[in-house]
């Protein structure tokens, strides 16, 4: 942390204290109140943000408009909830926001608002079922618009019941001509039960009924006071830059869970069943599977926190199931209402255990064809901060290679595809497998020269051909890993026309230090107000630009399906701006293959290959047909929608190789399959992922290039 930050943590700490003892002086109940706890959160953040972030915007009238906006968009994207009225009385919070934020203002642009969307909500779940009970008209010529970008708030309730009948029947319409052209597909199979188009309408009718029931239900419930006042404040945060973050304190733990690939649990998955949240699985070896009362498809009706007094979680969201039933320590009890599927009610006590998430771990598998190709997978950079011997992906992605090269791959594939990031000091490590010591990235602090991350281990664990594979969900670490390893030459990156762009770097930082033996702790417990994701520092590559904005730029571009959808940084107004520093001291890898004319090569290959170049087309074609309105007419959306599902097809099928690829796992890790069920199933799925990717198979084309220029190379010099 930036020494220049550490006055700002002590202003917190003051600020924090002051707050409180305002509050307190002035309302009974004091931090007991939430209204006094939620102003309190707001100064603190404000604080924050205007003293901590790397580039702060002035919180003002014209801040506060921007916060107002995002608020009402976060509450009610698509329009169907609020009526126009409300949005123009809400324009009287445009330029107080700011001052509610610097306490200069009491906090009321909240309440009002989140009263305003709970009586709104109440009213529009009102309008569904009547409209479902009656059969739709699909020989009418209407049209609805799905973009609310394009859409305007309801002016009357009269208004707003009508754009939830055309949203309502855009849904059954959906079911019901899947549902035709099932019977059409189905009919003179065995066994066959031909239903009427009247039947088949209703029945789709019900289906929407049941949908949508349970998302009024899900969002009434989900969306308590805190979870709007959260959403409230990220709205502040979000306008500052996309990536800092506010987290009350259980979603706080659900990041660093994330982070750190473990949590303590019960090991169990849930999943929703109509409207019903049961288990899905076990995991192996986990308290709910050692204690054998727990069974697959089992409902689970309440959650309690030991001996508290238990949660209905009838109507939640499986995410907020999941948030009660994990725990911050291991050995704390977490007792489960379930109906067994027999239709029996018991009550089962579960010990919390740490519950590793492999499926965010890295794995590996040999690819044979006309080399030996290694693959290792790796989903994102993660930590465990808390505990010494935790999971590290530098030290997984080490084992890899080693169990790699005892197998005597020639070549490696590094697949950092959705990778969204993680620990920066993890990918210094790891980029440090592949390269002798030296600068891996740089980083800025406000106000501040820039200093370089560097690794310092002058040994090289692989030295063989390497390739990355990036995608434009390939972010933050992942970009200071592929940027490195493209500056220094050392492997050749392939992917989509970018990666990212998020070239920031945030730090977890809690809003009551107080409550932590900070300078103003005191012997009586302090509620915890949640942490701030900040974003302190911005990172550049060693060549000198920064990732922020623009991403990395593959050496090798493929069309990618997703190349359109517009969800990177650079397409978020908030994001912070591209700039650049002067380039580090570092020195070049020397390959022994011919890194421009293996890029070169590539690049030809894909640019004339006729099935790529048909990829893309589609790919361009998507892009534009989601760009319009939809017929509500039957024949109408059954011919636009047949149009589309012919070139989805067709994508599918351009997306696989020619032929499978010839994919094993490595011998080392067999025996681990074979003695757990799920996890065999994993890996199988793991392994048939690869066989049928295209991209993969397309990575291989070029590293096999790579490598018979490295072994043309090798003879030579053997021969000299």
């Amino acid at each position: 942390m930036s020494k220049k930050f550490l006055p700002i943590m002590l202003a917190l700490t003051v600020a924090s204290f002051f707050v409180a003892f305002q509050t307190n002086g002035k309302q009974s109940g004091g931090g007991d109140n939430p209204k006094s706890k939620n102003e309190k959160i707001l100064r603190n953040i404000g604080l924050l943000l205007e003293q901590g972030h790397y580039s702060p915007k002035t919180i003002n009238d014209a801040f506060s408009k921007e916060v107002l906006n995002r608020f009402e968009k976060e509450l009610d994207e698509d329009k169907t909830i609020f009526l126009q009225s409300d949005i123009d009385s809400f324009k009287v919070y445009e330029t107080r926001i700011d001052d509610e934020i610097h306490g200069t203002a009491s906090l009321e642009s909240f309440y009002h608002i989140a009263d305003a969307y709970t009586r709104r909500l109440n009213q529009a779940s009102e309008f569904y079922t009547p409209l479902l009970a009656k059969p739709f008209d699909f020989s009418k010529d209407e049209k609805i618009q799905l973009d609310s970008d394009k859409m305007q708030y309801p002016a009357t309730d009269a208004d707003r019941k009508e754009a939830w009948r055309k949203r309502l029947k855009y849904l059954v319409l959906t079911r019901y001509a899947d549902a035709l052209d099932d019977r059409e597909k189905n009919k003179g199979k065995k066994d066959f039960v031909f239903k009427a188009d009247s039947t088949l309408e209703r029945e789709s009718r019900d289906q929407v009924r049941k949908q949508i029931g349970r998302f009024f239900t899900t969002l009434k419930t989900h969306n308590t006071s805190d979870e709007l006042f959260s959403t409230f404040v990220n709205s502040i945060t979000s306008e500052m830059d996309p990536h800092t973050d506010y987290f009350p304190p259980v979603d706080a733990r659900s990041f660093n869970e994330s982070i750190s690939g473990s949590f303590f649990g019960i090991g169990a998955q849930l999943k929703e069943d109509d409207s019903k949240i049961k288990i899905a699985s076990l995991v192996t070896g986990g308290p709910a599977w050692k204690g054998g009362e727990l069974q697959v498809n089992d409902e689970i009706l309440k959650i309690a926190e030991g001996k508290g007094e238990p949660v209905d979680v009838s109507g939640y969201a499986v995410s907020d199931a999941v948030k009660l039933i994990r725990g911050a320590q291991k050995g704390t009890e977490v007792r489960l209402t379930v109906r067994k599927v027999d239709g029996t009610i018991k009550v089962i006590s579960l010990l919390r255990d740490q519950i590793k998430l492999d499926d965010t771990f890295a794995k590996s598998a040999i690819i044979n064809g006309e080399h030996k190709v290694g693959y290792i997978y790796l989903p994102e950079f993660y930590v465990d901060f808390e505990r010494p011997n935790g999971a590290r992906c530098s030290q997984d992605v080490a084992k890899e290679i080693e169990k790699l090269k005892a197998e005597n791959v020639e070549g490696i594939i590094m697949d950092l595809r959705g990778n969204g990031g993680g620990s920066l000091p993890e990918v210094v490590k790891m980029v440090g497998l592949f390269i002798p010591d030296g600068p891996v990235c740089q980083v800025k602090s406000r106000d501040e020269k820039p200093y370089p991350y560097k690794d310092l281990d002058k040994s090289v664990l692989y030295n063989g051909p390497l390739m990355v594979m990036v995608d434009e969900n390939s972010a933050s670490a992942s970009e200071i890993f592929a940027a490195a390893i493209q500056d220094y030459k050392r492997g050749i990156i392939i992917g989509s026309s970018s990666t990212y762009g998020k070239g920031t770097v945030q730090r977890n930082i809690p809003l009551n230090p107080e409550s932590e033996g900070g300078m103003f702790s005191s012997t009586e417990k302090e509620e915890d107000l949640g942490t701030v994701k900040l974003t302190l520092q911005k990172f550049y590559r060693i060549s000198g630009g920064a990732t922020q904005l623009k991403g990395v730029t593959p050496d090798i571009v493929i069309p990618d399906r997703f190349e359109y959808l517009k969800s990177r940084e650079k397409d978020n107004p908030s994001a912070l701006s591209w700039d650049g520093i002067e380039k580090a001291d570092y020195t070049p890898w020397t390959s022994n293959y011919s890194y421009d004319a293996v890029v070169k090569a590539a690049n030809g290959q894909i640019s004339s290959s006729n099935s790529l170049n048909q990829f893309k087309q589609d790919i361009q074609w998507l892009n534009t047909e989601n760009d319009k309105e939809y017929s509500l007419n039957l024949a109408q959306f059954k011919d636009e929608t047949k149009k589309v599902k012919d070139v989805y097809k067709q994508l599918d099928s351009l997306s696989k190789p020619a032929k499978d690829l010839d994919v094993k796992n490595i011998v080392a890790d067999t025996t681990n399959f074979s003695a757990d069920k799920e996890k065999s199933e994993k890996n199988k799925q793991f392994l048939t992922r690869i066989k049928g990717d295209m991209y993969i198979d397309e990575s291989v084309k070029v590293i096999d290039n790579m490598i018979a220029q490295s072994n043309l190379a090798a003879t030579k010099v053997e021969q000299q």
